[in-house]
């Protein structure tokens, strides 16, 4: 469905409803009371949260569904564009948004692994520590990688505690399993790369491999001391709560988000004095292995951050968490722009759509800031105006992302 094409089912949006979008006035109204308070050094929590959130508006509507001449749904949210520094450079709706990091977590919870020698002592290949920090896709490309994985480690994988609830992820595969009559196992879980790597920092600390998920094992102990290092914060002060895979999660402001892939983006651009700086080494090594292998970071098909990672090669590392969350790592000279490091965070206030709001609104956050060339956008038409099909294979639907990004310095 063509935005140009003319009639009843053109695609074309309604006119716009007074506060129904992401306008200009919003962002600078934002930008203002961002302005006028510090960088929060943590998440609010508890009666303090409870009243924020009372208090402010309804992010902006980010994507719209449309169907012939009506718009079927809206999906709102929060993008926030910052330097390493903590500087927002591009934002709508709510930067101090409390999120869960959900996967979004696993670059940065790999450094501990890093850190502990984990590369050398299992003689780990880019792809091997890439497939940890990522959310595979549960194809055999991905089952064999962390078999190698383990058969060197001499730990057995039936000691991963990740389950196998709704692996494997990627379609075709799901259906060959289903028809050999084969059901899927932890390995081709999403999470199962990020619950190796925490395997095999137990057998490098001499920790038992039992229920290493609980929050009070030494090695979860170690994770969030990482985390928090990461977000410049202290392991105390952590929100928590359990992530689908059974491992906790942790709970940061959007702004937060994009500050730490800002930080993945370019670990040397911090200033020695800046508590993040022992990350630079692991945190290097773990951005390099991401971008040599996007497909271990999701998969070979209909994955955002492989797709994303593939049509810009070099530019920009995703990746993304449960619940409509994304986050991009700006490498410096990205796309047309040349401007340096950032981080971009984007949250889809009711999980994301069915992933077609994430995917929107992701495409068309990267398309604004410079990173996509002409080429890139069109690899990635298919997440960037996302189309549902009637049953003879002819437009019916699509996902239209429509706000404005400017940079703040272009509204105060």
């Amino acid at each position: 469905m063509s935005p140009s094409s003319s009639g009843p089912d053109s695609g074309k949006l309604p006119p716009s409803r007074p506060g129904s979008t992401g306008s200009a006035a919003d962002a600078r109204g934002t930008a203002k009371r961002s302005k006028a308070s510090p960088r929060a050094a943590g998440p609010r929590t508890g009666k303090a949260a409870t009243k924020r959130a009372a208090s402010i508006k309804p992010p902006p509507v980010l994507v719209r569904q449309v169907r012939g001449a009506v718009v079927e749904s809206v999906h709102r949210g929060s993008i926030v564009q910052v330097d390493v520094d903590g500087t927002v450079r591009r934002m709508l709706g709510d930067p101090d948004v409390l999120v869960n990091l959900r996967s979004a977590v696993k670059p940065f919870g790999l450094v501990a692994f890093v850190e502990a020698g984990g590369v050398e002592a299992f003689d780990l290949s880019t792809a091997e520590l890439a497939i940890m920090a990522g959310s595979h896709s549960g194809e055999d490309l991905h089952v064999r990688t962390l078999q190698a994985v383990f058969r060197r480690s001499g730990i057995s994988q039936q000691m991963l505690g990740c389950g196998s609830e709704g692996a494997p992820l990627d379609a075709l595969t799901a259906a060959r399993l289903s028809r050999d009559g084969e059901k899927a196992g932890a390995l081709r879980h999403m999470c199962s790369g990020q619950h190796t790597s925490i395997l095999l920092l137990c057998k490098i600390n001499d920790w038992p491999v039992e229920e290493y998920w609980r929050p009070d094992h030494p090695v979860q102990h170690l994770y969030a001391a990482t985390i928090a290092r990461a977000f410049s914060t202290s392991a105390a002060l952590l929100v928590t709560s359990t992530d689908a895979c059974g491992v906790p999660t942790y709970a940061f402001p959007l702004r937060e988000v994009a500050r730490a892939f800002a930080l993945l983006a370019d670990p040397s651009a911090v200033r020695p004095a800046d508590s993040r700086s022992s990350l630079v080494v692991a945190l290097t090594r773990i951005r390099d292995a991401m971008i040599a292998n996007p497909e271990m970071v999701a998969g070979t098909r209909d994955r955002l951050d492989t797709s994303v990672m593939k049509a810009a090669p070099g530019r920009t590392v995703a990746k993304g968490g449960a619940e409509g969350l994304r986050g991009f790592a700006i490498l410096p000279g990205s796309g047309s722009g040349r401007f340096r490091q950032s981080g971009v965070a984007i949250k889809i206030e009711d999980g994301g759509g069915f992933d077609r709001a994430a995917g929107a609104a992701s495409v068309e956050t990267l398309r604004q800031i410079g990173v996509l060339e002409p080429a890139a956008l069109r690899a990635l038409a298919r997440y960037h105006r996302p189309v549902l099909r009637d049953p003879r294979g002819e437009p019916a639907a699509e996902a239209i992302a429509e706000f404005d990004l400017a940079p703040l310095s272009e509204l105060l």
